[in-house]
């Protein structure tokens, strides 16, 4: 047992100073042991929480309840949780509209009123009359908690392929809906799962994994993927197997068609960075898949085909990335010619009205520039700002498209483009009662422990003094090559109203500066995103920004980890921390779900006797310490997150109060129901989660937010 504090109920305090708190008993649930132990090349290694993997039984269902009930009692103590939620309410309650994107007749686009779970797609053929809703996600469950996974056209436009996600699950059911009438086909195709679906004729291509066993649909790891064909009108059974390799069971696919409908293309995987690609001509009905490149070391995709010519994205001797062109008979490597040369900078691409857009990060801002399909610059696209551009893409017949742009102070707006003469023009803004003019946003490089420079940004309120008390919100991610980028959030708008800071680096393992950038933070390098982040701390707190006592860490999945690990190297930094769906069992995260694809970034404990004692090294779950002083500490998962399973919270959080039983910062999970990794999740849920994350935070700071104090 533990004693913790909740706040009395009237306090009329008029600074950012601790509250008088009242004590209240709060007993963390028993967790059994048991004496699992796994040897790993002569280590012992105890997993007594071995039974919280099964997410099925009676048991791990008792022991998320008991949680549950714990994290539930400490969070409704604080007098303000009410206030945060409804002022999320407020600023989440406005009119939401994405790029508009163009589809035969009609162009399309997503809206949600304010405060839908769900955004509706809708369509209207000119913007001036009045839009019919085309396809409402918030009818396919009563709690807004299943959602649209992804939808495709038919290439005449005459049919819709779109599939959906029940409670956060990554599982896909699609169905097949007639574009005109609205009225659905009899087609059901399941078990799909990280895959689009390319349209060909009367049908499309689609990867899907074997029906697992029941009870093993959010656990069982994923393997064996295969491409199929699906005919519109048939049962799934007789789908084509188009392509496969059982061999290797740790193999997925992707599957495209090009826009002339004269290629198919296979992507193969095995990891989350590096892929094999292989083409093959569907006007030979006798033709082979060919390779054009193999072996999964680099990164590579279609951008388009130019007649007989294939244009290609790569990494391959260009870690920030070119475009290069080869003749599809003669499609490897030692043919390619370069067309758009690699910079210093990282480079994406995308087309439309046969030209080559291609999208530059510059300190993890966009820059855009537009080329020929001869690699001939036509312009620099002046862009409305600095920020993050996205959507610059179409149809080779366009003459026009849609994008949006966004920042940390920006609402996200729509552009409309003009393809030939280079010009944009607002197409839709947000009307949202936030003044930018009074928030700052600097991007700031500080010094990591081996000396790397690293970019960070910060976000606050004009004029606060750098008294160390500002409560600051340090996120980051660190991983598989993903780039963070600036954008407005409405949620962080609380924080940042409040007197918040928001501060964001972008640490080593993600991909702002190429392949070197991501390859420095992975594997037996995965020290540096620890050390990046623990250094972006202490910038903070040597700036003044901040101090130990007001600094909140929070990370998602990969970033769940980076917290954990954080929290385990340096208690002392923080005064709160969210690892939230975090991987948190670096031993045995590669036996569940698509986990073994992460290796590419991680290594797995079977590697070699090195990568297993460098993994044991910073394992979350590993290395927490019984003598150590830990922050407040949330865990957030999910129990349709199939993607980072919850076990890995489960069996961290249970550690986490063994170890620690008299630690005076609360340490609790919070698990959410009908909900997974975080794609999809309902409007009320996130907002849900937000107030509570916030709420917790100021209260375990002892700060009480000004929107409190006007309740008062």
């Amino acid at each position: 047992m533990k004693r913790l504090t909740f706040p009395l109920a009237v306090l009329l305090l008029w600074a950012c100073q601790p509250q008088e708190k009242q004590t209240l008993d709060l007993n963390y649930p028993e967790t059994k042991k048991s004496d699992t132990t796994d040897n790993y090349f002569g280590t012992e290694v105890p997993d007594p929480y071995r039974w919280l993997e099964d997410d099925t039984s009676d048991e791990t269902a008792n022991w998320v309840t008991a949680q549950n009930q714990v994290t539930n009692a400490y969070l409704s103590n604080i007098d303000f949780r009410d206030e945060v939620k409804a002022r999320l309410t407020e600023l989440e309650d406005y009119e939401k509209v994405s790029a508009p994107f163009k589809g035969g007749d009609y162009y399309y686009f997503y809206k949600n009123d304010g405060l839908q779970n769900q955004s509706i797609l809708y369509r209207v053929k000119n913007f001036e009359d009045e839009p019919e809703v085309f396809l409402d996600p918030n009818s396919f469950s009563d709690d807004g908690t299943t959602a649209l996974g992804g939808l495709s056209f038919s290439d005449d436009y005459k049919y819709t392929a779109y599939n959906i996600s029940e409670g956060g699950s990554d599982w896909r059911t699609a169905f097949i809906m007639d574009t005109e009438t609205k009225e659905l086909l009899d087609d059901k195709i399941k078990w799909i799962k990280f895959s689009g679906m390319s349209w060909y004729k009367n049908g499309f291509f689609y990867q899907r994994f074997d029906e697992p066993k029941e009870g093993d649909e959010l656990s069982a790891a994923n393997q064996y993927g295969k491409i199929y064909y699906h005919k519109m009108g048939s049962d799934q059974s007789k789908d084509q197997l188009i392509y496969s390799n059982p061999d290797n069971p740790e193999n997925r696919f992707g599957a495209s068609v090009s826009e002339d409908e004269r290629f198919l293309f296979i992507y193969s995987y095995t990891g989350t960075s590096g892929n094999e690609l292989y083409v093959k001509d569907l006007s030979d009905p006798s033709g082979e898949f060919n390779p054009i490149i193999t072996g999964f070391e680099n990164d590579h995709y279609i951008v388009d085909n130019d007649g007989d010519d294939l244009i290609i994205h790569t990494n391959l001797e260009a870690p920030n990335n070119r475009i290069v062109r080869v003749n599809y008979k003669n499609p490897t490597s030692e043919n390619w010619e370069d067309l758009i040369p690699e910079t210093e900078n990282v480079m994406t691409a995308s087309t439309a009205g046969g030209n080559i857009f291609t999208s530059y990060l510059i300190d993890a801002k966009t820059s855009i520039k537009q080329y020929d399909y001869q690699g001939n610059l036509v312009r620099e696209v002046e862009l409305p700002g600095i920020g993050t551009a996205s959507g610059f893409g179409g149809a080779m017949e366009d003459e026009e498209f849609f994008y949006g742009f966004t920042s940390f102070t920006v609402p996200y707006s729509v552009y409309k483009y003009n393809i030939a003469s280079g010009e944009s023009e607002l197409h839709r803004g947000p009307e949202l009662d936030f003044n930018p003019d009074e928030y700052e946003t600097k991007q700031i490089f500080y010094t990591s422990k081996d000396g790397t420079k690293v970019p960070m940004f910060i976000v606050h309120k004009k004029g606060i003094e750098m008294n160390g008390k500002n409560p600051t919100w340090l996120y980051s991610y660190g991983g598989f090559n993903i780039s963070l980028k600036p954008s407005f959030s409405t949620s962080r708008l609380v924080w940042l109203e409040n007197g918040g800071v928001f501060a964001m680096p972008n640490i080593r393992g993600g991909g702002e500066y190429g392949e070197e950038w991501h390859k420095a933070g992975t594997k037996l390098q995965k020290i540096n995103v620890f050390d990046d982040f623990i250094a972006a701390g202490e910038y903070l707190i040597n700036e003044g920004y901040t101090s130990s006592g007001y600094l909140a860490l929070q990370g998602g999945s990969n970033g769940g980890l980076l917290v954990g690990a954080t929290i385990n190297m340096r208690p002392d930094l923080a005064k709160v921390a969210f690892p939230m769906v975090g991987v948190m069992d670096m031993l045995r995260y590669q036996h569940f779900t698509i986990g073994r694809a992460w290796a590419a970034d991680y290594g797995t404990s079977e590697d070699s006797e090195e990568m297993f004692k460098y993994l044991y090294s910073y394992s979350p779950v590993h290395n927490i310490d019984p003598n150590a002083t830990y922050p407040a500490v949330m865990v957030t998962t999910a129990d349709h997150d199939d993607r980072v399973v919850p076990a890995h919270s489960f069996k961290y959080a249970a550690t986490l109060q063994e170890k620690n039983p008299d630690n005076p910062n609360p340490l609790l999970i919070r698990i959410e129901t009908k909900a997974g990794h975080g794609a999809g999740m309902s409007t009320e849920k996130r907002i849900e989660l937000n107030a509570d994350m916030y709420s917790y935070a100021w209260y375990n700071m002892g700060v009480i937010p000004e929107l409190a104090k006007k309740k008062m």
